[in-house]
């Protein structure tokens, strides 16, 4: 068996603790971090990680804290499975608890496929339709045209007048009555 020596550079100042060597992380990063070694020992040690329903539950609560309360979660004092479950759980929702708008049109669309794979057609049609309507997809969207036409003021007043002679026609039809034409004096002017 070989010894090996490792050459140790000099003036290179080490943390003091492994928590000061690490870079800052938020609250998400840190959980993938958790979620990857969890995996990672799972694998080497060929033990599948399963969470029960007390797991489950803690990690829903430890959601709700962590992305509603803005709670500090220290993942250290769960249980592998718990924090697995958590890691699922953000990551498949991609923060399933809501914060903004944005979120939670995420969350809706990511239920509405979660519900479109049922085998029962009563949750799934609804699903799939509700999906159709969303923005972008437009599955069932009447579409309405618009048509603009650009017309010079005096076209536009042309347009006017002969709809207003028109309408006024149509009043008179439905009246029937007699007028009389009067010619307005000038009173200044003194002219016929």
């Amino acid at each position: 068996m070989s010894t090996y020596i490792l050459e140790v550079e000099r003036d290179i100042a080490l943390p003091k603790s492994a928590a000061e060597a690490l870079p800052s992380m938020t609250q998400e990063e840190e959980l993938e971090v958790y979620a990857r070694t969890i995996k990672l020992l799972s694998d080497l040690q060929g033990k599948p990680i399963e969470p029960d329903e007390q797991d489950k539950k803690t990690a829903r609560e430890l959601a709700k804290d962590m992305l509603v309360n803005g709670k500090k979660v220290e993942f250290a004092n769960y249980r592998n499975e718990t924090v697995a479950f958590l890691a699922g759980m953000v990551s498949q929702y991609d923060q399933m608890i809501v914060r903004d708008y944005a979120d939670l049109k995420l969350y809706v669309v990511n239920k509405l496929v979660e519900h479109s794979t049922n085998p029962d057609p009563k949750f799934a049609v609804p699903a799939i339709k509700a999906l159709g309507e969303i923005d972008g997809v437009d599955a069932f969207k009447k579409h309405t045209e618009i048509t603009v036409q650009h017309k010079s003021a005096e076209e536009v007043e042309q347009s006017l007048i002969a709809k207003l002679n028109k309408l006024e026609q149509l009043m008179n039809l439905g009246k029937k009555r007699d007028f009389i034409d009067v010619e307005v004096k000038d009173a200044d002017s003194g002219t016929d």
